[in-house]
């Protein structure tokens, strides 16, 4: 749970090569005229760069972006990574060209929510402050 005093810290980031980003940009400046705090990191970032990062800004959320139908490797992976450093507390949500089908194995692996095409950037908004118990 987040302290109600703290902004709730983001990290939005495009896994993998991956060069289309309006999807990633629209979100996080959602998020940020929500009032939360939220680093973008650019395209064409690996799992271990994301992960590295997640950590270095101390977020609460990280929110994976991927077109490119590589998130059933990129997404499993920064869930992995995570994990083995110790930063399992850190809430993975993901959005992008996603089959549904594709979902729960996702989640299995960690990846908490699934934003598929045409989620509205409210319903991503509402879903990480009731996540962050805020």
């Amino acid at each position: 749970m987040i302290h109600k005093e703290r902004k709730i810290r983001v990290l939005i980031a495009k896994p993998g090569l991956d060069g289309h980003d309006r999807g990633a940009k629209v979100v996080a400046r959602a998020l940020r005229d929500a009032g939360m705090e939220v680093i973008y990191t650019g395209i064409r970032q690996t799992p271990e760069q994301i992960v590295s990062a997640a950590i270095q800004e101390g977020v609460d959320f990280v929110g994976l972006s991927c077109l490119s139908g590589a998130h059933n490797h990129l997404f499993v992976e920064v869930a992995r990574l995570l994990r083995r450093k110790g930063a399992k507390d850190i809430v993975l949500f993901g959005g992008g060209i996603i089959p549904a089908a594709d979902a729960p194995r996702l989640k299995k692996a960690g990846i908490r929510e699934i934003f598929p095409p045409g989620a509205s950037t409210q319903d991503i908004v509402q879903w990480i402050r009731k996540a962050a118990g805020t």
